[in-house]
């Protein structure tokens, strides 16, 4: 295979994945990223969650469970071969809970006909003992109303699931990938560094040849050019004659990542289907705390979003105070965690999905997340991710389908 000379924009996840696996095929990668360090957005936080398809019933055709459904199951071994190393110590040791809310946009009983079409999807795929706890036997039980009360005395939640469906910590995922990315001498890091645009480069008679603009000059010649921005992905598309095409929300959202003091019994549960929040327990003593209302920081349908606002140290304790105020309400465990707690952040970063409107609103699109994937002009390729646990096959399908 001849070796050719890469850029990758963006160092999260996707950017991360494409980059160490083109240079352990022999390419030289030059990777971008507009931070000082890779992995510093929603690629470090965020819950982790490796997506089999159960959190989308208000897509009851399972086209959005039957597209995310391969990329949860192939997250593992993917994972492991990338970094190097076994991921169970970063796994949540149980099943999801999904509760069923008073205004969630599915009633309780479609929910359950729903995880259970999943549940028969996962069990009929040949990769279901791969996931991160093998789910070949992969079923989904209802809560029993003694069950249920010992999670929430809340009226809000009228039911509850128990699903095969488990998370990551994103945080040592992200230290894995920079321990890496730092260990592969193929592959350049260019930090701190802004994209405003790539071009052909027009004096190159055989062949494609690209260049990339941004915030520190000119680089390149490049074979190829990888886009994997999450933030501003589509600006930089249309320099390079994509388009953008169809709807699509961009999302600033914050989230608290809590350690507590000793080991609380929480479960690892989300609030169902609509703009709620959820809880992810790792080990016992670190969180993932997330209540969408009060996370949520900005919308934006703009190609280019503007910078979101810096939250004073007021206006984060109001947010910090506001999520554990409004998950405790709905399951008294988060308390046990605020009272025992030994430090908590809150950080988050930019979400992009095909599609518009409100999660409230039974009939957004943003309720059916199968719209992701490669696109590409020539030799210049863009990636959009959908979520953070598609991003290992989406780069292993990149590599194979452009024969690099």
């Amino acid at each position: 295979m001849k070796a050719r000379r890469i850029a990758v924009l963006g160092a999260g996840i996707m950017g991360s994945s494409a980059a160490l696996l083109l240079a352990r095929r022999g390419h030289q990668v030059d990777l971008f990223d507009a931070a000082a360090e890779p992995f510093s957005a929603a690629s470090r936080w965020n819950e982790g969650k490796i997506h089999l398809g159960f959190i989308y019933s208000a897509d009851p055709s399972l086209q959005t469970a039957r597209r995310v459904l391969p990329g949860g199951l192939a997250f593992r071994p993917l994972l492991e071969n990338l970094i190097g190393c076994r991921i169970g110590d970063c796994t949540t040791p149980t099943d999801d809970l999904f509760l069923c809310h008073r205004h969630s946009v599915v009633d309780a009983d479609a929910m359950h006909g729903y995880l259970q079409a999943v549940a028969a999807l996962v069990r009929q795929h040949p990769d279901a003992g791969q996931y991160l706890a093998d789910a070949s036997a992969c079923r989904v039980e209802r809560l029993t109303a003694r069950e249920l009360a010992a999670v929430t005395d809340s009226p809000d939640i009228l039911a509850g699931f128990r699903v095969p469906e488990r998370s990551v910590a994103t945080n040592w995922v992200a230290d894995r990938y920079v321990e890496a990315l730092a260990a592969e001498p193929r592959i350049a890091r260019h930090l701190g560094v802004h994209i405003a645009s790539v071009a052909r480069d027009d004096a190159v008679r055989s062949g494609e040849s690209w260049h990339v603009e941004s915030s520190h000059g000119r680089h390149g010649r490049y074979d190829y050019i990888i886009n994997a921005l999450w933030n501003g992905r589509m600006a930089v598309d249309a320099t390079a004659g994509l388009p953008p095409a169809g709807k699509w929300s961009n999302r600033y959202r914050l989230s608290l990542f809590a350690r507590t003091t000793t080991a609380v019994a929480a479960p690892s549960a989300i609030i169902a289907t609509g703009p709620f929040g959820d809880i992810k327990n790792y080990n016992g003593r670190d969180f993932y705390l997330s209540w969408y209302p009060s996370g949520l920081m900005m919308d934006s349908s703009l190609v280019s979003p503007p910078e979101p606002p810096v939250l004073d140290e007021a206006a984060v304790r109001e947010k910090t105070h506001s999520i554990f105020q409004r998950l405790t309400e709905l399951l008294p465990q988060v308390g046990d965690i605020r009272q025992h707690i030994e430090q908590v952040s809150l950080r988050g970063g930019w979400v992009f999905a095909a599609g518009q409107g409100q999660l409230s609103d039974p009939r957004s699109t943003l309720h059916r997340r199968s719209d992701y994937g490669i696109t590409a002009k020539g030799s210049f390729i863009s990636v959009d991710t959908g979520k953070y646990a598609h991003a290992p096959l989406l780069a292993h399908a990149l590599v194979e389908d452009f024969g690099l």
